[in-house]
């Protein structure tokens, strides 16, 4: 496997002008929604990135499996990429379906979750990144908009139904043949109209390695899932809930990794924005601002932002934004859910790391 430890130098010649495209899929079934993503992708980077980062051949009989209990629309979908493709479906299986992924060495994010608003940053490499924002919709899942992680999956989002969900890196302990926390999200997703239909789910699936999930929904119900391989605990709050990279629940913490100083930082400075409650508006520049606690810039390191989500439950508003851009997507999702498509077909950025 690839190593993904990247210099200064090599990050901004890569991605110095940071696009992201915004891609908009609208099909009967999900076959059909496979093959449209799959003309998507074909001559895109990450194509070409996700043949270095999974393994030549999965365990399919056991990924079917796996899905086929809760999201059998996601075979379907990845049966129309491997037609689109011209590729056997057991190597659309590796590629695409998040099951027994080679272990990453870190991601990072930060989230605050209201009953007004689900804000949150990505930080990760912008070499291990899609590089799409996609709005989907079929008559199998719930209609959804989100950032993808290896195509099929997605680091966070909302539905049509209000429910809000992202993935937060936390340690490789433990660590099995199972469900990446990115096909998680899409599962959720796609599957579950509330935060109580996400934690069973969540509940159900076995998980690949540590991770937390934050979940917020319309109705006001906020939770934090800490899931592992063993076990899973769940936090609740009714009005202020945050989450950042490592267990609270004191049966949970020893799976988490040696050093967690930055995310214990993180989590003390969401803490005192709970005495001073913000706007929708005022979070999200918090979050997106390069001056931001939650903003980073070591992406040789693995840790830079790579984009800002927010969703605002009374307003059924998306609000978004990639790596240092000044422009920010705004969309109303619930009209683009009654059909009204976005006008923007990408967001760009820039990758500047505090070194330069």
């Amino acid at each position: 496997m690839k190593d993904f430890r990247l210099t200064i130098k090599e990050v901004i010649d890569i991605v110095s002008n940071f696009k992201v495209d915004v891609v908009q899929v609208r099909r009967k079934n999900s076959f059909e929604a496979g093959r449209a993503i799959g003309a998507i992708v074909k001559n895109h980077d990450v194509l070409q990135l996700l043949e270095t980062m999974t393994r030549p051949q999965i365990d399919t009989e056991e990924m079917e499996k796996m899905l086929s209990s809760v999201a059998p629309h996601l075979i379907d979908e990845m049966k129309g990429i491997a037609e689109e493709l011209q590729i056997p479906y057991s190597r659309a299986a590796a590629l695409f379906s998040g099951y027994d992924v080679p272990k990453l060495k870190a991601l990072g994010c930060t989230a605050l979750m209201t009953d007004r608003y689900y804000v949150r940053n990505y930080d990760f490499s912008p070499e291990f990144y899609d590089g799409l924002f996609v709005l989907h919709q079929s008559r199998q899942a719930l209609a959804t908009a989100g950032y993808s992680l290896q195509v099929l999956g997605r680091h966070d989002g909302v539905n049509e139904k209000g429910l809000t969900a992202g993935l937060h890196f936390v340690s490789l302990e433990g660590y099995r043949p199972g469900v990446s926390s990115w096909t998680a999200v899409r599962m959720v997703l796609d599957c579950c109209s509330t935060v109580d239909d996400a934690v069973q789910l969540l509940k159900e699936i076995p998980h690949a390695a540590c991770y937390n999930f934050s979940l917020a929904d319309e109705k006001g119900n906020l939770v934090v899932v800490e899931a592992s391989p063993e076990e899973i605990t769940v936090h609740q709050d009714p009005s202020f809930l945050s989450c950042v990279n490592h267990f609270r629940d004191p049966s949970m913490q020893k799976k988490n990794r040696p050093m967690i100083e930055g995310s214990l930082k993180r989590e003390n400075i969401l803490s005192d924005i709970k005495k001073q409650p913000m706007s929708p508006e005022k979070a999200f520049h918090l979050f997106k601002d390069q001056s931001s606690p939650f903003f980073f810039t070591d992406y040789d390191e693995l840790f830079g932002t790579l984009h800002t989500f927010m969703y605002v439950f009374d307003q059924a508003a998306i609000y978004t934004a990639v790596a240092q851009s000044k422009d920010v997507l705004k969309m109303n999702f619930q009209e683009w859910v009654l059909g009204k498509d976005t006008g923007i077909q990408s967001m760009t950025g820039q990758i500047q790391s505090e070194e330069e």
